[in-house]
């Protein structure tokens, strides 16, 4: 690092020089980071329960269908679930032997964001077999 002491002249020199300020700004972010204390409260999550309700039929393994109505109801196979259970079934349909169909079948009056979060539900589960159906109905519109 080169410093220079001024000139013959007599004049004073200008330029100020910038390293401590620049090495005392990185002690004190140093210092903050060290000081800064550990997030030591925990956020109580209701996690999902591993089986599947005894109230609603099991994935079929050949197919099954999700639809979504113009009210946001969700149905598996024609019972109407919610999307815990939705994420439950895929899981469940999922580690059969031989992946099973899924058939996706919004309504038209249905919002766009429940559509939205249920493809993304579908996508997150990893299904590889997905197919939408009742689009000729749209055909006309």
């Amino acid at each position: 690092m080169a410093m220079s002491g001024g000139s013959d002249d007599g004049e004073p020199m200008m330029e100020m020089n910038t390293t401590p300020l620049i090495d005392v700004m990185l002690v004190l972010l140093i210092m903050f980071i060290i000081t800064i204390p550990i997030q030591t409260h925990a956020v109580k999550i209701d996690l999902p329960r591993t089986d599947l309700p005894d109230k609603f039929p099991p994935p079929d393994p050949i197919k099954n269908k999700v639809a979504i109505d113009a009210a946001g109801t969700i149905t598996w196979n024609g019972s109407p679930i919610d999307k815990l259970t939705l994420r439950q079934y895929l899981r469940a349909s999922m580690a059969l032997p031989v992946e099973p169909e899924l058939q996706f079948e919004p309504d038209r009056q249905t919002r766009y964001v429940t559509v939205d979060e249920v493809l993304a539900i579908i996508k997150a589960s990893k299904v590889t077999k997905l197919g939408f159906v009742g689009n000729e109905r749209y055909y006309n519109f």
